[in-house]
């Protein structure tokens, strides 16, 4: 990335303005792709353990398979999904607060014995299930978070940071020159001056 600059101390305050700044952020940036990492990592796992609870669960309730069949369709729904923002290493992220079921009314007594069973069943299921989900939403927005930052401190370390130093460092070396040049000229002058001075009383 080229940074745009001119030989004057007015560019120079300003870069050195802009160095100072991303100096001051690189530190704090290099803290957040690190715990952003760890929370990638941790809400990885949160995800696989639902995951794995879930395939768990399913095993558990196989034997259930055929009696399914006997289970009213859309006797349970799911009419509303809670779901609240929470702060993870800075990011907002989704959790899962709450779900709400509408049970069609049923008669315990004409129905099977296991249909209470069955609807906790399903709830366990569907809780577990959108617990997994929303754990690897917040993972996937976390892991997302977490590539901008490292390409924010990989931009600011190895691009713009050596690049306002090398601006920096031309500018004075520039303005050094330009005082060089301005103190050898005036004793060039000075020196003329001397000689002409010297001939005239001559």
């Amino acid at each position: 990335m080229a940074i745009k600059f001119q030989y004057n101390k007015t560019s120079l305050t300003n870069l050195g303005k802009q160095l100072k700044v991303r100096q001051n952020a690189l530190p704090t940036l290099k803290n957040k792709e690190s715990a952003l990492r760890v929370s990638v990592l941790s809400a990885k796992a949160e995800a696989e353990k639902y995951s794995r609870k879930l395939e768990e669960m399913l095993q558990e309730y196989d034997y259930l398979a055929a009696l399914w069949n006997e289970f009213e369709p859309g006797l349970i729904r799911i009419t509303d999904i809670k779901l609240v923002t929470v702060k993870v290493a800075g990011v907002k992220c989704p959790s899962l607060k709450d779900i709400s079921y509408e049970l069609k009314p049923f008669n315990a007594f004409v129905k099977p014995a296991w249909y209470v069973d069955g609807v906790r069943i399903l709830k366990d299921l569907t809780f577990i299930g959108l617990q997994s989900e929303v754990a690897g939403e917040r993972r996937r927005i976390l892991e997302f978070n977490r590539k901008k930052t490292t390409q924010k401190v990989n931009l600011y370390e190895k691009v713009q940071i050596p690049g306002y130093q090398e601006a920096i460092r031309k500018i004075k070396r520039y303005m050094e020159d330009e005082e060089n040049l301005s103190k050898a000229s005036s004793k060039i002058v000075k020196t003329r001056h001397e000689t002409e001075e010297e001939e005239e009383q001559r």
